[in-house]
């Protein structure tokens, strides 16, 4: 049993699994766990029976150590995700929540196990062709153009967010995020953070927003003939406008060109592969899947770039005191500052 994973104890799941779906998850000793992926961002398992490999689930957790308070929300992915189960929009079916954190030391959710990939590398890409990538990445707008489309009122997410002054709050937020994880002079990204402040723009109609949303946050079956299974990692969802979501797809798949040697730094490269679609194919193909009018977008992009600044910033920060979980963090924390240079060149007109 692959019971002293960090962050994971097995017996105590199993036995408060059986409090929430009696008889579904045999005893401990019986099961098998592997870390899927850790340290950037929540903890995720596999859990399986070890002769019945068919039966298996994944869990959720925050990460170990140096969690901000507005982040890692368990309960709102499990929320979102069951939510949006009824949708056009691919996500797990969830099992169950535990909210109580002395049962492994934080809250966390158990949720149905997806046959797909999350692809992150060129080379991942590449290995597929770029027809096959081009059609996936077609298929990750319009997922997110289904996502935009959902009425929060008719799923039950009404009260997820507060859409009004959404984008004021967003540049406020991600301030205070960066300050909880300064380690560092960074003054691009006060200046930055001071720009965007002064050119908020008005609100838009509200929908609901992953809030980090890009092909890694995907699960893939690139032989499906519709490749996008499920959309994960749900944390940062909220009600508020849908063009942040697109801000930041496009800065996440610019990464490539931003930051040499991505592949150390364990940051996505998909961007480079062959057949993958431009930015601005992509922001043409969600206009038109979405029917929104995308207007000037300064402003989404030197948000987008902040966001995720802030968001390896984090990662940086829990390398340097030792609570990352997982390899290539030694060297995340160059790309803080080539992504707010160029969030300053973004909003340079505004």
């Amino acid at each position: 049993m692959s019971g002293d994973l960090p962050g994971l104890d097995l017996t105590a799941v199993q036995r408060w699994f059986d409090t929430q779906r009696p008889g579904e998850m045999p005893p401990a000793e019986q099961l098998d766990a592997q870390l899927l992926t850790g340290g950037r961002s929540n903890l995720t398992y596999a859990l399986h029976v070890r002769r019945e490999p068919a039966r298996r689930w994944v869990l959720r957790r925050p990460p170990l150590g140096h969690v901000q308070a507005t982040a890692h929300d368990m309960g709102r992915e499990f929320t979102v995700m069951d939510a949006l189960a009824d949708t056009p929009v691919p996500v797990p079916a969830m099992h169950a929540h535990c909210p109580d954190a002395s049962v492994l030391g934080a809250p966390f959710y158990v949720m149905e196990a997806i046959d797909g990939v999350a692809l992150r590398r060129a080379v991942q890409l590449e290995q597929l062709g770029p027809d096959r990538t081009r059609t996936i990445v077609e298929r990750m707008i319009e997922v997110l153009a289904d996502l935009h489309a959902v009425d929060p009122d008719e799923v039950g997410l009404g009260e997820l967010g507060r859409p009004a002054g959404f984008l004021e709050r967003q540049v406020r937020r991600w301030g205070r995020q960066l300050d909880g994880s300064r380690s560092r002079d960074l003054p691009d990204a006060d200046t930055l953070l001071a720009r965007l402040a002064q050119h908020v723009p008005g609100d838009s109609t509200a929908a609901v927003v992953h809030g980090d949303y890009r092909l890694d946050n995907l699960l893939v079956d690139p032989e499906h003939p519709q490749p996008v299974r499920a959309v994960v990692d749900w944390e940062m969802a909220t009600l508020g406008d849908p063009l942040t979501d697109l801000a930041l797809l496009v800065v996440y798949d610019r990464l490539a060109d931003l930051v040499t040697g991505l592949g150390a730094a364990g940051l996505a490269d998909g961007s480079a592969a062959p057949g993958y679609p431009s930015a601005e194919d992509q922001l043409e193909a969600y206009a038109s899947a979405s029917g929104r009018d995308l207007g000037p977008m300064d402003f989404h992009l030197g948000l987008a770039h902040l966001k995720l600044a802030v968001i390896l910033e984090g990662i940086h920060y829990r390398h340097a005191h030792g609570q990352t979980v997982g390899e290539g963090f030694d060297t995340i924390g160059a790309a803080v500052e080539p992504l707010l240079a160029a969030g300053l060149a973004a909003t340079d007109h505004l």
